[in-house]
Order: structure tokens, then C-alpha cells, then sequence
């Protein structure tokens, strides 16, 4: 039977940064690496936003990524 270990999670922050020449947003992300696996949803939104608060940009979308192996 396989199993899966997580290895790892990031947080990723996409930040509107403004308007190209076609008027189409245009999108800037910083990624966050170390965040804690056992960290929960709302604790990873409140640390989005408190992070996007000292950035000049609006935050637009906040993403989860994990990592994991599956082991056979």
C-alpha cells in the first residue's frame, strides 16, 4: 500500500502590481519557504495579511503549496 510524507510547505503571495499598455493587471508573487506543515489555513491567511500590509501592492490571491513523496 502507498504512502504519502510531507516534505515541505510554502506560502505564495500573487500581489497585484498595475495595469500593462493593454490594460490587463499585471501580477508580481513572493514565496515564502519554511512555513511550518502543521500550520492551518487561518494561520497561513493571517500571516498573508499581515504580510501584505507592509507591501505597497494589493494582494490578490494567497496560495498553500505541499510538497509530498509517495512512498510504495
Amino acid at each position: 500500500m502507498a504512502m504519502e510524507l510531507l516534505l515541505g510547505t510554502k506560502l505564495r503571495l500573487v500581489f497585484e502590481a498595475g495595469i500593462n499598455d493593454e490594460g490587463k493587471p499585471v501580477y508580481k508573487a513572493k514565496t515564502f519557504s519554511n512555513v511550518k506543515n502543521e500550520a492551518t489555513t487561518d494561520q497561513l491567511f493571517q500571516a498573508a495579511q499581515a504580510i501584505s500590509v507592509l507591501c505597497k501592492d494589493t494582494l490578490n490571491k494567497v496560495e498553500r503549496n505541499d510538497s509530498t513523496e509517495i512512498l510504495a
